[in-house]
């Protein structure tokens, strides 16, 4: 998204992150952490912040480095593998989504305690309907679907009144808090923090485990980036401002009710025994009367409306941000063109959220759920900052955590340790997540896999730095027999070898001599020098730089195979003048069967370069498996010079008009898959397929195959691509992923 698409100022981006983290969580989580850690529940808190710090800057640098909406699944598919990104957004989506549906119901249920309040200040005895489930749906789905529609009609995240409004009672809160406080006498006031650690720190640690959550939604901040200005510089100050607002209000506060918010000889763990959902309220009723009480309410349900709304938007950007790259349907992935906002995505988002709400009437195993799947992304997070680092250009990342690998290293491991004890205490978590994590491992797998895996094809040829920060170095095979084609093999090599990362292994094999002593260099030595003197020759001319191997074998095509299995080439290329030899192609066949590589085969024309691959045709048919390598060499085409593409699909006679226009739209979609620069679909009415593509073939500079299947693992160059060769003069290139 360029400059312009981006709407979100330092204000904005803070109060997104403000509004997940303050309130909810605490609101929520502190009667537990008190229960279990007594007055040290405050340093649970405090150990929290340092943990949540350590993976803001983690997170800020990423967001720095790839500037795009979707947080961690951005820097999974980035620093990884789209297949990667697909399994972190997918259960971040969901994680994000539960949240919302916490939250959703939390606001019903204090909502619900409103309505209870002011039905009995009239003296009325409260109905017993106004406590049911029914009530609370209500409620919870009128704060969903008002949210969903709100964000639907801006652009960026707009101004969330909640939050701002949620602070200021906060404020309120702890300033009336702290003078109570300042004014009670100092044992007093120390009596009930004794003892700090009644279960030792053992107790400290699990209040850690359980209100991590609480600090959660920094991260929001990172999966809006996209829309975000400046956000190298905006990013990490957003995060750092959020985390820094929330601690300023929960550890004084915490303080407050661990000392002036129980009566005297009692403690903050009993009161918090006793009520465990409440305890904040009670505490503030204890040191401000009703007024702390209502004060309380009051941001109780500001905070659980701002929150839901932050989990709302994050997730649709997640869903935009996996639909651009073919791992949700293509249609979230689109902007409203007058509102400018993911429209769709909101959509999706805020009604599978409704959908919840009806399945999970109980949401404390997925609520656990989703705490856990943000600890171990947190981790997993770090190892992307830490691999990253490694990887990348320095100059690539404007903003650098400092202390490196100490912050990605330590806090990996702590939100590791965590999310252990989380899944420990609480497995029907680990169970929920490993449910849905296998849910979309199937639903990818069948549905989105072939097209991901071919936009991220293109993406990786359009940006070779992509590949580098992959840890990959892909190596090319390209065995030379005849140098006066080895300018032609080498330009073609390098369009599948990315510039800085990838390389060009030129083979050359010598047959084994006759005699075994000789008193000069058998002839078949002597050509293989030449072979390759002309083809580096032909190299250096054109500015490229290849290595060069000569190996001695009695079975050269098995020695090309063995070759291309010890170096682990990704390709290989083989060049061939004649297809209608026979017994080359029956050994082409089987080599191409044999290899765990992508292939490629190529056939010119005497002279022929790459650079003059101007109109590049592409028949398709068929349920072949070529999209991904098809994708890179075209996009390293369009990397190298301007050219146009012709996708064409031919069609028996008679199809009728509307089969037509649904394999032109299927064409446009595969076309805007694959395809940067330049393109036409056509969809030819014809009952003669090969003489259809022939004749647009003698209209083209560059052909592109794919190779027939023969089974499984069995490849070979069928019927079709024979005859094209046979009947036209035109440079091919035939190609076939591997396995």
């Amino acid at each position: 998204m360029g400059e312009s698409g981006r709407t979100i100022g330092l204000f904005g981006a803070t109060l997104i992150g403000v509004g997940a983290i303050v309130g909810g969580g605490i609101l929520a989580l502190a009667g537990v952490a008190f229960a279990a850690a007594g007055p040290g529940a405050i340093v649970a808190f405090m150990l929290n912040g340092v943990i949540a710090l350590l993976t803001a800057l983690t997170f800020a640098e990423l967001s720095s480095a790839f500037p795009q909406s979707g947080g961690s699944y951005t820097f999974a598919k980035k620093v990884f593998s789209v297949r990667s990104g697909f399994t972190v957004g997918w259960v971040v989506w969901f994680a994000s989504i539960v949240a919302g549906v916490l939250y959703a119901l939390g606001f019903a249920a204090f909502a619900v305690l409103v309505l209870e309040q002011l039905w009995g200040s009239f003296g009325n005895e409260v109905p017993a309907w106004l406590g049911s489930r029914l009530v609370s749906l209500l409620l919870a789905l009128s704060a969903t679907t008002f949210y969903t529609l709100e964000l639907t009609r801006q652009r960026g995240s707009g101004r969330d009144w909640a939050t701002i409004g949620k602070v200021v009672v906060f404020a309120v809160l702890l300033i009336g808090g702290l003078w109570v406080l300042v004014g009670t006498p100092v044992q007093t006031a120390l009596s009930p923090l004794r003892p700090f650690f009644p279960q030792g720190f053992g107790g400290v640690f699990q209040a850690m485990g359980f209100t991590f959550i609480a600090l959660q939604g920094f991260d929001l901040i990172a999966a809006a980036a996209g829309e975000i200005k400046s956000p190298s510089k905006t990013v990490p100050r957003a995060m750092l401002l959020s985390i820094a607002v929330a601690l300023m209000i929960y550890l004084p506060l915490l303080l407050v009710v661990a000392t002036v918010g129980v009566e005297p000889g009692d403690d903050i763990a009993s009161l918090s025994f006793r009520h465990p959902e409440t305890v904040l309220a009670v505490a503030a009723q204890t040191f401000l009367g009703s007024f702390g009480y209502w004060l309380v309410v009051v941001a109780a349900l500001l905070s659980m409306l701002s929150a839901l709304r932050a989990n709302l938007f994050a997730a649709s950007r997640i869903a935009l941000s996996m639909a651009r790259d073919r791992t949700m349907p293509r249609r979230i992935g689109r902007l409203s063109e007058s509102r400018g906002s993911p429209v769709t995505a909101i959509l999706v988002s805020g009604g599978t959220l409704i959908l919840l709400l009806f399945i999970l009437p109980d949401v404390a195993a997925a609520g656990a759920a989703a705490s856990l799947i943000f600890l171990v992304m947190f981790s997993l997070t770090h190892w992307i900052g830490f691999t990253a680092r490694r990887r990348a250009d320095r100059e690539a990342i404007p903003f650098k955590a400092p202390f490196f690998p100490l912050i990605p290293v330590v806090g990996g491991m702590a939100c590791a340790a965590l999310a252990i004890f989380q899944g420990l205490v609480v497995p029907s978590a680990g169970l929920v997540t490993a449910i849905w994590i296998l849910l979309g491992v199937v639903i990818y797998l069948r549905v989105f896999a072939k097209r991901a895996r071919a936009l991220d094809a293109l993406a990786e040829a359009r940006d070779p730095y992509l590949v580098q920060l992959r840890g990959r170095n892909p190596l090319v095979l390209v065995p030379i027999a005849n140098p006066a084609n080895a300018e032609a093999m080498v330009t073609v090599a390098s369009a599948f070898a990315p510039p800085t990362v990838g390389r060009v292994l030129l083979l050359s094999v010598v047959p084994t001599p006759d005699s075994e002593s000789m008193t000069a260099p058998p002839p078949q030595l002597l050509n293989a020098q030449a072979v390759l003197r002309e083809s580096l020759t032909s190299s250096f001319r054109v500015g490229l730089y290849p290595e060069a191997l000569t190996t001695v074998s009695t079975d050269p095509w098995g020695e090309i195979a063995r070759v291309a299995k010890e170096h682990a080439c990704e390709s290989l290329l083989l060049g061939l003048s004649d297809l209608g030899d026979h017994t080359t192609l029956e050994q082409v066949n089987r080599l191409v069967s044999r290899v765990d590589s992508d292939v490629i085969i190529l056939r010119t024309p005497k002279g022929w370069q790459l650079s003059e691959a101007r109109r590049v045709l592409v028949p398709v048919g068929g349920k072949g498996d070529h999209e991904v390598l098809r994708a890179r060499l075209l996009g390293n085409l369009g990397r190298q010079r301007h050219h146009e593409v012709t996708y064409v699909r031919v069609v028996p006679t008679r199809t009728t008009s509307a089969s037509v226009n649904r394999a032109r739209r299927a064409l446009e979609f595969l076309a805007e898959d694959e395809e940067s620069g330049t393109w036409t679909v056509d969809v030819l009415r014809s009952d003669h397929a090969l003489d259809a593509v022939a004749e647009r073939a003698q209209e083209s500079d560059l052909v592109v195959l794919g190779l027939q299947r023969a089974g499984r693992r069995e490849k070979m160059l069928g019927k079709f691509a024979r005859t094209i060769a046979r009947y036209t003069d035109t440079a091919l290139i035939m190609i076939s992923r591997r396995g």
